[in-house]
């Protein structure tokens, strides 16, 4: 056990990251169970205390008498520094052991950004960086995560991923693993997993290139290894397990409350959204097992906050009812109902002032692009009438601050669709200032903020070109330009950090020497712009002879074998580049609730039905 003794703690900020023994922790023997199982989230604790996947999964696995899961996170700079320097290896929060002692290492991947830190949180635990060298009495080190539908920049630090919903696959993983533990066969055991649906085994499989770099090949080494990779899903989504009890921080983190998840999967066909594919069908939670979850969660943890989750919160089909129901057995406690954010389609005043009846929240809403060309080529089905209609309903009901997100560097955009945004937003100004004075509240804050769009893979933009930095820098000043309010506040999102954040999400295995390169040069924490270093980025890529801007800046051809199609999501490649296509003629897709748009998730994943749970119109 390491001894973090409190002369440490108090040289940092925040020591209630390290202490663990928060409400709700899980505690068992470790000498009555036969697997160590230590969850690790690559960022810092308020952020991986917020993640609702990561509380899900430490619920699934504590479930099972023979497996104790734990949780590590990436310890602050500080932090970092006080062990180093001490010689504490990093440890998990529930027996402060270190993670050299478990048997198997699970990384979340929410964001690319996040990769040096997995290499960080290996090193400070005396575990060897690559897998080709880790030795058999080493942990095995797995991932999952939305960033594990391109698992290749990790092939040679990952041991297996897990594609898909994790809930079943992380149990028929420890089923097979209880089988192998402490015989040194590892090979064995990684080569029996590759079986499971979902498991992804990066050592089974061979890639060879052209002579223009761009994949000749990708096979299986064994004729017993699957050719493709089906990703995992829930299907009786309503019945899966979910916890009753959530642990309570000691400190403030990112999302301090109770969360609900509504559905997954998403009917909107975004061309830009990746969740939008990879998490499809739809499959929703039935109301009556929605209220009973939060009324266990209230009651178990005293928190004041429900918030309703999914990729699209107000698409769920008893969203109304809910709420009311919500409402009306919590509201005399003070306990408020949150939405995320909020659809402009599909917002509703009489919904919005229910849930302000206990704590007015602020108003988040996503047009995602300012024209109207630029919103049918980005499948938003959104017009600026719905968007005008919605903002002066909002004003009308009081509300005087609100949000309005935006992506710059969008596929086939021009300089006059990012002076739209700006003019977008004065006339969302104008709308309240039609409002009467009577009836609006006083001090109007219009934040606007626009990210770059990374375009990821198995969305229908995977074979697109990211916007070069100089062009989006011109760009966002044609959104500056065009703000003249004073009410109106600007955000913008770094170019340096997307363009590195394509480089993985686009990249293949060559990008996995580079990563170590730059995780030996000092990179870490780059998703915190205070740690972000480019030069050293810029270093490693010259160092390992790679070119990011074959993976960033280039335009892939439907015939290219890209890095992540060994995958198969249930969505068809083919209609990807239909999408893409009807994007250039700024075609729309309906909304799949209105009729099969033919994406294939039915007949590919038979047993997954669409719609599953929902009551649709």
């Amino acid at each position: 056990m390491n001894k973090v003794s409190d002369d440490i703690l108090f040289k940092v900020e925040k020591p209630s990251r390290y202490t663990g023994g928060e409400l709700n922790e899980v505690v068992k023997d470790i000498n009555e169970v036969d697997i160590r199982f230590a969850f690790c989230f690559p960022d810092v604790y308020e952020v991986g205390m917020s993640h609702l996947g990561s509380r899900i999964l430490y619920h699934t696995i504590n479930e099972r008498e023979d497996t104790y899961c734990e949780r590590a996170f990436a310890p602050w700079p500080d932090m970092e520094e006080q062990m180093r320097k001490n010689d504490i290896s990093l440890f998990t929060l529930e027996t402060k052991d270190s993670l050299n002692e478990f048997d198997i290492l699970g990384f979340t991947l929410q964001y690319e950004m996040s990769y040096t830190n997995i290499l960080n949180m290996l090193d400070m635990s005396g575990i060897t960086i690559r897998a080709s060298e880790r030795g058999e009495d080493e942990p095995l080190v797995m991932a999952g995560g939305p960033s594990a539908y391109n698992p290749e920049p990790l092939y040679d630090i990952v041991d297996f991923f897990e594609i898909g919903e994790g809930e079943e696959m992380m149990n028929d993983v420890l089923d097979v693993y209880k089988k192998y533990k402490g015989k040194n066969k590892k090979n064995e055991f990684l080569r029996e997993i590759s079986k499971i649906q979902g498991i992804y085994v990066p050592s089974l499989y061979d890639v060879t290139y052209n002579e223009d770099g761009t994949i000749k090949e990708f096979k299986p080494k064994y004729d017993d290894v699957p050719k493709k990779v089906t990703k995992r899903i829930i299907n009786n989504f309503t019945k899966v397990d979910f916890p009753d009890k959530f642990i309570v921080p000691y400190s403030e983190i990112v999302h301090d409350r109770v969360v609900l998840e509504t559905f997954r999967g998403c009917t909107n066909g975004c061309r830009f959204c990746q969740a939008g594919m990879i998490y499809r069908p739809i499959r929703e939670k039935k109301r009556e097992d929605l209220v009973k979850q939060a009324r266990e969660l209230i009651k178990n943890t005293g928190y004041q906050e429900i918030s309703l989750s999914s990729l699209s919160t107000c698409d769920y089909s008893e969203i109304e009812e809910l709420i009311k129901e919500l409402m009306s057995e919590h509201q005399e406690n003070k306990v408020a109902i949150a939405l995320p954010s909020i659809r402009v389609d599909a917002f509703s005043v009489d919904l919005i002032k229910e849930i302000q009846k206990v704590k007015k929240t602020g108003l988040t809403f996503a047009p995602e692009a300012g024209s109207q060309r630029m919103r049918d080529i980005i499948n938003k089905g959104l017009s600026e009438e719905k968007i005008l209609g919605a903002a002066r309903s909002a004003f009308e009901s009081g509300w005087s601050s609100m949000k309005l997100y935006f992506m710059i560097g969008l596929p086939y955009e021009q300089i006059e669709d990012c002076k739209a945004i700006g003019e977008l937003a004065e006339k969302v100004v104008r709308q309240y200032y039609e409002v009467p004075k009577g009836v609006r509240n006083k001090g109007l804050r219009i934040t606007v903020s626009t990210s770059i769009l990374v375009p990821k893979a198995f969305t229908p933009f995977q074979w697109t070109a990211m916007e070069r930095m100089e062009n989006m820098r011109e760009k966002i000043q044609a959104v500056r330009g065009a703000l003249k309010s004073r009410s109106i506040n600007y955000n913008y999102h770094a170019q340096k950090t997307s363009f590195m954040e394509a480089l993985f999400a686009r990249g293949d295995r060559r990008l996995c020497d580079v990563l170590v390169k730059a995780f030996e040069k000092g990179a870490k924490f780059d998703g915190w712009s205070e740690y972000f270093k480019y030069d050293t980025w810029i270093e490693a890529l010259e160092e390992c002879n790679v070119d990011g801007e074959f993976y960033v800046y280039r335009e892939r051809d439907y015939s290219e074998i890209l890095p992540w199609d060994f995958i198969d999501i249930g969505v068809n490649r083919k209609y990807l580049e239909n999408e893409n296509e009807k994007a250039k003629r700024a075609e729309l897709t309906q909304n799949c609730r209105k009729g099969c748009t033919g994406c294939g998730i039915n007949t590919n994943f038979k047993e997954g039905e669409c719609f599953e749970g929902a009551i649709l119109n």
